[in-house]
């Protein structure tokens, strides 16, 4: 079964990082990406752009509303995530605890809907 992890974070408690905070960073997740590929876990990844690019798509009346910005006002925002496959709702969230987000955010795992 798939599953998707959400990243949240608040991007205001970490600031801007240098050029070496980030190469940490990415190898950091670049170690969490190779264990998932090593288990035959890893699905996809990415990370989003910041709020401020995001715009959110409803309708009012029927017809279409576009609003700058993303949908809820909190601290924390979806920063990314991951899709892994796992047999289980269990094996998924020992994979979740080791995400490196957990250090600093937030993991929501939500297993797919649709079979397959």
């Amino acid at each position: 079964m798939k599953y998707t992890f959400l990243l949240y974070s608040d991007p205001s408690a970490m600031g801007e990082p240098t050029p070496e905070e980030m190469e940490q960073e990415l190898a950091v997740f670049g170690a969490y990406i190779g264990m998932l590929r090593d288990a035959g876990a890893f699905v996809d990844t990415d990370w989003l752009q910041p709020t401020q690019n995001a715009v959110t798509v409803s309708t009012k009346d029927g017809e279409a509303v576009v609003h700058d910005g993303p949908f809820s006002e909190t601290q924390e925002q979806l920063g990314g995530y991951f899709v892994i496959e796992a047999p289980d709702l269990g094996v998924a969230v020992e994979w979740a605890k080791q995400c490196p987000t957990v250090h600093y955010g937030k993991v929501e795992v939500r297993g797919s809907a649709m079979p397959g």
